[in-house]
């Protein structure tokens, strides 16, 4: 068999020596490598051209070289009859668990404000709540959003988790839909956005849901938003004006709309945002390599692989 293997933000050589020692009988193509299009019948792709995989008419699956697959879908022109399977790297959920649970602890405990004490040489004790009084709203229960919800549950967080289905979990109150959305963030104080990226979840970081968050602490801080998700989820613009004016307290960006983030920015100079480079979570390619190796054996017997991804609604 023929693999197609493109990444836009790795070293496609160092990834194809992994896929190659996984995987040492398979023909592992990076693109311009193949004479023939009809070769090609699996693709392990981040972030491809557009119209990269409309060209190969034998193409059976389609493998996410991460957990989102958003960037394979704004495509117009993927291939919508080829299945699509995400790679769930159990270590990329462990480092996203950390990630969260280092950044709410630190505005929870209220660092940023401390390294601005600091940096005046003033000693002054900063009033905060105790853990399991403080509020964390995790939208999107997916397999990264509800392990980082049992994370902080179990640190002993009063947690929340807002999804588009019907998700039950001891411990964590769990909303769903239109209908409960309100309700879910006017109990949330510290906002950790997990959702998938879709044309329904695009922008839904804006104004009008930072006003509806309940305040942080008996001082009436703003809450806080973490968003190791999707750049798109955020309006930037949004993000800025209500750090500004109070209504956010502060922030934790991991992703952003366009990366590198542009060095003119405000999120740079802002004491109250910790700006971080897509570094929640890694895949490691080792862990991806064999589990790709793992799903074409079970697809050359027939049988089922996973976890699959529909393009009708884009996760």
């Amino acid at each position: 068999m023929a693999i197609l293997l493109y990444s836009s933000i790795d070293d496609m050589d160092v990834w194809r020596g992994h896929f190659r020692r996984v995987m040492p009988n398979e023909k592992i193509y990076l693109p311009g490598e193949f004479e023939n299009a009809e070769e090609i019948e699996y693709a392990a792709m981040w972030e491809p051209p557009s119209g990269m995989l409309s060209g190969l008419p034998n193409l059976k699956v389609v493998f996410s070289l991460g957990a989102g697959v958003d960037h394979l879908f704004r495509d117009g022109s993927f291939p919508r009859h080829v299945p699509v399977v995400r790679v769930i790297d159990p270590n990329l959920t462990e480092q996203m668990c950390e990630y969260v649970l280092l950044h709410v602890m630190y505005h929870h405990r209220r660092m940023w404000e401390y390294g601005k004490l600091q940096r005046k040489s003033e000693w002054n004790l900063l009033e905060t709540k105790r853990i399991g009084d403080v509020r964390v709203g995790v939208m999107g229960l997916g397999v990264l959003g509800m392990a980082v919800a049992r994370v902080l549950r179990d640190f002993g967080f009063s947690v929340a988790g807002w999804s588009g289905s019907h998700k039950e979990e001891n411990g964590i109150a769990c909303f769903v839909g239109a209908n409960e959305w309100n309700a879910f963030l006017e109990r949330t104080e510290i906002l950790v956005c997990l959702l998938p990226l879709t044309d329904s979840t695009r922008g839904i970081l804006s104004s009008e849901v930072f006003e509806k968050l309940a305040r942080c602490g008996d001082t009436m801080r703003g809450p806080v938003l973490i968003n190791p998700g999707r750049g798109g989820h955020m309006v930037e613009e949004d993000v800025l004006t209500a750090l500004k004016s109070g209504v956010l307290g502060g922030a934790s960006l991991d992703v952003f709309e366009e990366e590198p983030l542009n060095a003119g920015s405000g999120f740079w100079e802002r004491d109250d945002v910790v700006v971080t480079p897509h570094s929640a979570a890694a895949t490691d390619p080792v862990f991806v390599a064999s589990s790709i190796r793992d799903n074409l054996v079970k697809l050359e017997r027939g049988e089922e692989v996973g976890p699959l991804a529909y393009v009708e609604r884009g996760y």
